[in-house]
């Protein structure tokens, strides 16, 4: 397409990939002359809270909530739960970057959780912490 036919179709409200503008601004908009040639309108907006997104919820009196931004709910379950003698490294490694890693150390030590790796520690090192403690 050359520029003069790109120019003519911007014109009359045609954008380059043959979606129809309203060549509408939302109200108020200080960028009202500027045109999007994505077709995506200046005001779209999705509340984060609403998608899901990690390390954005209100706050929750469950108290699993935590649970919604670990990194580990977003990864293969099968690392975090390896077969006897398996490898924990790839899942020790997601957990060292996990903002609720702490949490999800306190719900296994609090529930016994006797499988898996929780909170970056396999059940041998959680056992052995519960005697360092206990």
């Amino acid at each position: 397409m050359s520029q003069a036919e790109f120019r003519s179709e911007q014109s009359a409200g045609v954008q380059s990939s043959g979606v129809q503008s309203s060549g509408l601004q939302p109200a108020g908009s200080q960028f009202s002359s500027l045109k999007r040639a994505s077709g995506v309108p200046d005001d779209w907006f999705v509340d984060p809270v609403l998608l899901g997104v990690p390390g954005v919820r209100q706050v929750d009196d469950n108290p699993l909530a935590w649970q919604t931004d670990s990194l580990c709910a977003q990864t293969d379950p099968e690392a975090f739960f390896p077969e006897k003698g398996g490898s924990t490294r790839d899942a020790k490694r997601i957990c060292q970057t996990c903002e609720v890693k702490s949490q999800c150390l306190e719900y296994a030590l609090q529930n016994d959780e006797r499988f898996g790796i929780w909170g970056g520690l396999s059940e041998r090192e959680r056992r052995k912490l519960r005697k360092q403690a206990g």
